[in-house]
């Protein structure tokens, strides 16, 4: 269920493996917050147009977002973003060439509106 977002620049592409880092993110989640390793999704998006700080081109972000089902404690959702931002860094090469801003946002999902279909040879 956990769906995790990866954003990053343009000039960050190529600088992660993004399924090392998503591999490592399931991980984390499902030790740290209890999720599903079958069920996590992650989507890598490139955006080609960012502004960041000053508009300088000497800038380059990445951002992770987390979405679990609402109902952990705050601790748990604090610990989650921290090992998140800790792999986003971890799995990122060295860009000198850029002042990096990494991010991690962790979402809830309304657990009483969240529904999926997990099977979808499965008809309704």
């Amino acid at each position: 269920m956990p769906h995790i977002s990866v954003e990053y620049s343009a000039n960050a592409a190529g600088s992660f493996d993004p399924a090392s880092l998503a591999k490592d993110l399931h991980e984390a989640v499902v030790s740290l917050a209890g999720g599903r390793a079958g069920g996590c999704k992650t989507r890598f998006v490139r955006h080609d147009e960012v502004y960041i700080a000053d508009g300088s081109p000497d800038h380059a972000m990445i951002h992770a977002e987390i979405a679990l089902l609402s109902g952990r404690p705050a601790e748990t959702k604090r610990a989650l973003s921290e090992a998140a931002l800790e792999l986003l860094r971890r799995h990122t090469a060295p860009m000198p060439q850029f002042e990096v801003q990494f991010s991690v946002d962790i979402r809830d999902l309304d657990r009483d509106a969240y529904t999926r279909h997990e099977d979808p040879r499965t008809q309704p």
